[in-house]
C-alpha cells in the first residue's frame, strides 16, 4: 500500500509540474535580436569581415553600418560586394588591413596607368564618419599652371621632392584621354603631399585646376612601373567614443566562439550574432541566449511552480 501511494505522489508529482509549465505566463522577449539582421555574415565577396564594419543592419559597429554595407553587385557571383558610401558617391572596398585600421577603396573616376579619365566627381568623406584620408599618395592630373601656386596655411600643395611620380605615371598611354599628349610635361601633374579634403571634405578637381587624378597605395616591387603600381584611397578608421560597450573583450570572445559581432537597436547594446542559433549577449558558447521566437516561459514562473510541486511531494508524503 505504502509502495502504492509512493508512485500515485510521483505521478502526481510529475503531473503537476506539467500543468505548472504550461500554464505558466509567457513573457514576450524584447527582441533585440529581430532588429539584427540574421543574414550577418563573416565574408562580403572576397573581403574578411570582422569587426567593426558588418554586413548589414544590425552588424558590426551602428557607427560604420551607414557608411560600409555589404551589397548585391552584378558579376559577384552572390557573395556581394563591400562598399563606402559617402555624400560623393559609393566606392568599392578593395581591401582591409584590420591590424592598421586601415580601409582601400576604388573611386570610379580615379585614374591609373591602364585607364586615365577627367573625373566626372568629387571623392569627399563625410565629417562627422568614422574615416580620415591614411597613408596613400594623391597624384593631380593633367593640371593648370595656377596648381603650383596653392597653398594650404601657405604650404604649397604640391610636393616637388615627389615629382618622379609624375614623371612615371605620365609614360602610361591613357593620359591622351585627359587631353595630353603622349609624354607630357611634368608642369602639369602634381604630387597633392599631404592631400587636404578641403572645408567640404572633398577632393575638389575644379578648384586645384586639374582634369583628374590618381591615388597609390603602394609602388610594390617596381616603383619605376606604374603598371604595377597598387591604386586606391587608404582611409584610417578609428572606433571613437561611440560604441556604449566595453566591445574589445566582448567581440574578441563571440569571434572566437565563431559569432559575428553586432548591435541591437535601440540602444545599440552588444549582441553576439550565432546564425541559427539565435543571439547571445556573450558568445556563441551557449549561454546568455538572446531568443528570437516570439515569446519564451518566464523562468521566474517555472522555478516558482517546481518549488511548489516539491512542497507538496514532501508534505504528502
Amino acid at each position: 500500500m505504502n509502495n502504492l501511494i509512493s508512485i500515485n505522489l510521483i505521478y502526481f508529482f510529475f503531473y503537476l509540474i506539467t500543468v505548472i509549465i504550461s500554464s505558466a505566463p509567457m513573457i514576450k522577449t524584447t527582441t533585440p535580436a529581430a532588429a539584427v539582421e540574421s543574414a550577418c555574415k563573416t565574408r562580403c565577396g572576397p573581403l574578411e569581415i570582422k569587426y567593426p564594419f558588418g554586413t548589414g543592419h544590425g552588424c558590426g559597429s551602428p557607427r560604420f553600418h551607414p557608411y560600409v554595407t555589404c551589397s548585391a553587385a552584378a558579376g559577384s557571383g552572390g557573395e556581394g560586394e563591400l562598399r563606402l558610401t559617402t555624400h560623393t558617391g559609393s566606392y568599392q572596398v578593395t581591401s582591409i588591413s584590420y591590424s592598421d585600421s586601415v580601409l582601400t577603396v576604388a573611386p570610379p573616376c580615379m585614374s591609373n596607368c591602364t585607364s586615365m579619365q577627367p573625373s566626372s566627381a568629387n571623392f569627399g568623406l563625410d565629417w562627422a564618419g568614422p574615416f580620415q584620408l591614411g597613408p596613400s599618395t594623391f597624384i593631380l592630373l593633367a593640371c593648370s599652371p595656377e596648381t603650383y601656386s596653392i597653398t594650404v596655411k601657405g604650404n604649397p600643395i604640391c610636393d616637388p621632392s615627389s615629382l618622379y611620380l609624375c614623371a612615371d605615371i605620365y609614360t602610361c598611354p591613357g593620359v591622351v584621354a585627359l587631353g595630353l599628349p603622349l609624354f607630357p610635361p611634368t608642369n602639369t601633374c602634381c604630387v597633392y603631399s599631404p592631400a587636404n579634403l578641403g572645408p567640404e571634405d572633398e577632393l575638389d578637381l575644379e578648384a586645384l585646376g586639374c582634369e583628374g587624378y590618381s591615388s597609390v597605395v603602394a609602388l610594390g616591387d617596381s616603383p619605376t612601373d606604374p603598371v604595377r603600381w597598387r591604386y586606391g584611397v587608404a582611409l584610417k578608421y578609428t572606433l571613437g567614443g561611440f560604441d556604449g560597450y566595453d566591445v574589445a573583450p566582448s567581440c574578441r570572445g563571440c569571434e572566437q566562439s565563431g559569432g559575428v559581432c553586432g548591435y541591437a537597436p535601440p540602444r545599440n547594446s552588444f549582441v553576439c550574432v550565432c546564425g541559427k542559433y539565435g543571439n547571445t549577449t556573450t558568445d556563441c558558447y551557449g549561454y546568455n541566449w538572446i531568443y528570437t521566437s516570439s515569446s519564451v516561459l518566464s523562468s521566474g514562473s517555472i522555478w516558482q511552480g517546481i518549488l511548489a510541486a516539491v512542497s507538496i511531494f514532501l508534505m504528502l508524503n
